[in-house]
């Protein structure tokens, strides 16, 4: 059996050692970077399962390091791991690629929660994962089990991010989500009107899933929020 592989990018060694030792006990192969450009030219030149990923890191922060591994590798989970954990810190997180936010100091039980469910996300990591549910709309099909996507046939690769809010809208129905809704149930944060994290996705997944493709099954309603719907011909 493969072992999964994790890179922690983490340059405090009170927090890397443990973290890595605790990991290394629980069955998987972790290898450490001590700071943002190691971690950077590691992601770049090894394979890799899952990130963990400070953000106050020297030489190339945490943010930067994380859209740069996110352009490269759309499917890779990235977790950032790190003190900084005020509602605007999270979506900026989120904003630059990021799958989940854990904050410091934290239960190593809900790590590896959190980790595990992003491997399952991640199809490279989840080939043993029942079927699931799938939900077709129109030509776009979503399995809930294989956390995969097409449209007329065509995979579109998602990250784990974009997965959720496509799923989220999915399973809506064509009901309306506000932004309040969708910050709170995909990103699992309080509302912050200050953010754009929202629309930014939104037009992520429109690039994905509609720009290629007729008919447009994502839409807004002015003022409202956005929902998912075959329009009405």
């Amino acid at each position: 059996m493969n072992m999964t592989n994790v890179l922690l990018i983490e340059d405090e060694p009170k927090v890397a050692a443990p973290v890595k030792k605790w990991l290394e006990e629980n069955g998987f192969e972790v290898e450490l970077a001590p700071d943002g450009a190691v971690g950077r030219h590691l992601a770049k030149t090894n394979r890799y399962d899952l990130v963990l990923l400070d953000l106050n890191l020297p030489y190339v922060n945490g943010y930067e390091v994380c859209r740069t591994i996110r352009a490269d590798q759309p499917q890779l989970p990235i977790i950032l791991v790190t003190a900084l954990g005020s509602v605007e810190q999270k979506l900026t997180g989120f904003d630059a690629g990021a799958d989940d936010y854990i904050v410091k100091p934290f239960d190593f039980r809900e790590l590896l929660a959190r980790m595990r469910t992003l491997l399952k996300r991640n199809p490279a990591t989840a080939i043993e994962e029942e079927p699931g549910e799938v939900f077709r709309v129109a030509d776009l099909e979503l399995n809930t089990g294989y956390k995969t996507v097409t449209r007329g046939g065509h995979p579109i690769v998602l990250t784990a991010k974009e997965y959720t809010l496509l799923e989220y809208l999915v399973r809506r129905n064509g009901r309306v989500a506000s932004r309040h809704e969708i910050v709170e149930q995909v990103w699992d944060v309080n509302f912050d009107t200050g953010t754009n994290v929202v629309e930014v996705y939104i037009n992520f997944l429109r690039k994905k899933i509609d720009r290629n493709f007729e008919p447009k099954l994502i839409h807004t309603k002015q003022g409202l929020g956005y929902y998912l719907k075959v329009p009405p011909t």
